[in-house]
């Protein structure tokens, strides 16, 4: 039996575990050897779920057969179909529950509340910068994708081990499947409730958010928000105090994450426009690793930008202050918080986003129809095994969440 061989850096253990849905054994990709049998709870059988590092292993998997499908983000969804290995199983909207997810949130800014306390001039000015970015890719969604592009892949191809596909009709083709958005409506919250209940319904939510009697002040504070709003309204901010220490944003490698690197690669529009900007310190990177955060033309502060392989990485950094505030999926996000981490999510960055990618050629237009091949496969004894971004991503709690919707078992497939 063939193990699978993963070239990325391992991910980190982080602190938050999801809770199985099902307690499965080991199960090799495209095996069944070791598969849990299906139970009474479980009639259409089992599929197998592998928490990959990121990403970035999904479409060589794939590409090698040693997975049948992966659920992933933007732009490595469309990036399996533009290099036909691939094709877009369903899109997160119409995953199930039928007409839960059709505009569900993805992506939320959060910051920690000590540094809130510390900083709320400079929070809800940077908060303005991200309203402002927001607003330019709806405006300008082509020079939006050209500098998602640059920023995810140096304009070059895209490259997952022999996988190799133009970034630019990558970005180009992924991106209007993204709302951007940082309006936190009431619909907004409602569709976030959906995801606290799906938390709690696989057993990841179980501390703060799931027993308090009031989970909206738990999870929310909207003041930068609000004060950014009334910042880009006026098109007048006032300049903060400069900033004695460092201050680190974390991020993904993601098309979610766009108004940061609109922010960044197109500095001067917002300088001139707003009198706000993230200047990078080196104006040649492709993607850049230090900022100056600039207000009406004065430094207030070094901005470290932080990559990281998935949203429960992130949280792991906002959990030991080694950044202050942080680009998230809603899941991480949630769970962070009801586990104690010192955060508050401050408003959306967008919606959707999410694909389910299976491999070429499959008889899959649909949920339905994944349903159907994901059971026959379970009586052949081969159930499908499907990449996942990692433990508590958003993309492992909404497969996990549908599987179990859908009458699946899901087993944990190892390395």
């Amino acid at each position: 039996m063939k193990a699978i061989k993963i070239t990325s850096t391992a991910f980190l253990v982080v602190a938050l575990v999801l809770v199985l849905i099902v307690a499965g054994c080991t199960q090799s990709p495209g095996t069944s050897s070791n598969a849990t049998a299906p139970s009474a709870s479980a009639p259409n059988g089992s599929v197998g779920i592998l928490e990959t590092a990121g990403v970035g292993p999904m479409p060589p998997l794939l590409a090698t057969n040693q997975v049948d499908g992966y659920i992933a983000w933007q732009p490595v969804a469309e990036a399996g179909v533009e290099s036909n290995i691939g094709q877009i199983a369903v899109y997160s909207k119409d995953l199930p529950p039928a007409g839960e997810w059709s505009n569900h949130p993805q992506n939320v800014f959060v910051v920690r509340k000590d540094f809130y306390a510390q900083n709320p001039d400079f929070v809800n000015d940077f908060s303005a910068l991200n309203l402002a970015a927001t607003q330019y890719i709806n405006d300008h969604p082509q020079e939006a994708a050209g500098i998602a592009a640059d920023w995810l892949a140096g304009k070059q191809n895209f490259t997952y081990g022999n996988v190799s596909v133009s970034s630019v009709t990558v970005v180009s083709n992924a991106l209007p499947t993204i709302k951007f958005t940082n309006d936190p409506s009431d619909s907004w919250k409602a569709s976030t409730a959906d995801f606290v209940q799906a938390l709690e319904g696989i057993g990841t939510v179980n501390g703060f958010v799931k027993n308090s009697s009031e989970p909206d002040a738990v999870l929310y504070n909207f003041q930068p928000y609000q004060t950014a709003q009334a910042i880009i309204t006026a098109k007048n901010v006032t300049t903060p105090a400069p900033l004695k220490n460092t201050v680190s944003v974390g991020y993904l490698m993601a098309l979610d994450h766009s108004a940061l690197f609109v922010a960044v690669k197109d500095w001067q529009y917002f300088n001139d426009t707003y009198g706000i900007a993230l200047k990078p310190e080196d104006l040649t990177a492709a993607k850049p690793t230090v900022a100056d955060f600039l207000v009406n033309g004065q430094k207030v502060a070094t901005v470290n930008l932080v990559p990281a392989n998935a949203g429960p990485n992130l949280m792991q950094l906002a959990a030991t202050n080694s950044i202050q505030m942080s680009y998230v999926g809603v899941p991480p996000a949630i769970s962070a918080i009801d586990i104690g981490t010192p955060i508050t999510i401050a408003y959306p960055i967008d919606n959707l986003g999410t694909g389910l990618v299976v491999t070429k050629g499959a008889p899959v237009t649909d949920w339905q129809s994944f349903a159907v091949w994901a059971k026959q496969r379970s009586d052949e004894g081969k159930p499908l095994v499907i990449a996942a971004p990692g433990k508590g991503s958003i993309q492992d709690v909404m497969l996990r969440y549908a599987l179990q919707n859908s009458g699946f078992a899901v087993t944990n497939v190892k390395v």
